[in-house]
């Protein structure tokens, strides 16, 4: 036997260490996956719901997809429903989604105010709630499902606080709040008509958009 077939040749020994040398010089670059995971619980949620209010306020309860949800938040479906049991326990929680947000800007609106000049900056703020469309959408798709007893109490519950809170904030007398949210509930259907946009007879009670 020769000299040089008694050598083993030393670059086999290279690909067995490559693994614990790359290891060592470089790095562990943590999975998306394993991130998403890492991410808070309130985050993820609050992902899905920001996702799901688009998609819910053009497809409502009925005709919106949990996987087109999940999609537009980055998630896959069975991970949707670790958040959310149902589709419906979705919808439940941008009900409520819904109308705090309404709760939070005739708050926001009052500081500091009562009686008409609360009413009318409450008003004044949620002229400006309706140029969001999506949340305008979404809260008539909210009166739309009322039909499902579950829908239909939780936005009854979330009518019922607005109205409570409009009185105490206010503290005018309850007919005054019956008109408040009359004009209200109308000021909901011009802005999804855009009758701001129709200039004729019939809608001249609309506010305008004035272009500066």
């Amino acid at each position: 036997m020769t000299e040089t077939s008694q050598q083993a040749p030393p670059t086999k020994l290279v690909p067995a260490l490559e693994p614990a040398l790359k290891a060592a010089v470089e790095p562990e670059v943590e999975p998306a996956a394993e991130r998403r995971q890492r991410m808070p619980a309130a985050e993820r949620r609050e992902l899905v719901l920001e996702a799901a209010m688009a998609d819910f306020a053009v497809g409502g309860l009925a005709g919106t997809s949990t996987e087109d949800v999940a999609r537009r938040a980055g998630i896959s479906q069975p991970y949707l429903f670790r958040l959310f049991p149902t589709k419906k326990a979705l919808f439940l929680a941008l009900v409520e989604r819904c109308f705090q947000r309404v709760r939070d800007t005739f708050t926001d609106a009052a500081a500091g105010l009562t009686g008409d000049e609360a009413l009318a900056a409450m008003a004044d703020a949620y002229e400006q709630l309706l140029e969001d469309r999506t949340l305008l959408q979404l809260q008539m798709q909210c009166y739309a499902a009322c039909h499902d007893p579950e829908v239909g109490d939780a936005t009854r519950a979330g009518f019922k606080g607005l109205w409570e809170l409009t009185e105490r904030l206010t503290g005018l007398p309850f007919q005054t709040v019956v008109d408040f949210f009359a004009v209200g509930m109308l000021m909901n259907v011009a802005a999804a008509m855009d009758l701001p946009a129709v200039d004729e007879r019939w809608t001249s009670w609309c506010p305008k958009d004035i272009e500066s």
